[in-house]
């Protein structure tokens, strides 16, 4: 993965470096979802002298390259996730947990919105907001 992940940066015009690497690695092993703070709470051990504003540039740049996707879950920051498939978010509102959801049928929805709206999709992003089972317990034994 990281031999695709050299030649991706190289092929786009973009050095490759330990730090785009790892911020990489980082969201790619994990389904945390991390927004950039914990992205560089997450590297700081390791690089120590990776700057808050290197976190960025990397997503910006894995983004425009195709590696990541940013998402808005209503939050004061964007999340971020690696797995860049065609799939829906659900955060938390008590805890703010995001989570993949998979195995969405749209194309029905996606159909009447371009019926409805006479745009041609290019995409979509969906979010969803409820309280996770982790919390639901929580509530349960207060």
């Amino acid at each position: 993965m990281v031999q695709n992940i050299t030649e991706l940066l190289r092929s786009n015009g973009f050095k490759v470096t330990p730090q785009r690497l790892a911020v990489y690695e980082a969201l790619a092993n994990t389904k945390e979802h991390p927004n950039a703070e914990m992205i560089f709470n997450g590297l700081q051990a390791t690089y120590p002298t990776m700057s808050l504003a290197t976190v960025y540039k990397t997503i910006d740049i894995l983004h425009e390259i195709g590696l990541v996707q940013i998402l808005n879950a209503g939050e004061d920051s964007f999340r971020y996730d690696a797995d860049v498939s065609e799939h829906a978010h659900i955060r938390c509102v008590e805890c703010g947990r995001v989570d993949d959801v998979f195995d969405l049928d749209t194309a029905k929805f996606n159909e009447q919105i371009q019926q409805n709206t006479k745009y041609r999709l290019v995409g979509q992003q969906f979010y969803f907001y409820g309280v996770c089972a982790d919390c639901q317990k929580t509530s349960e034994t207060h």
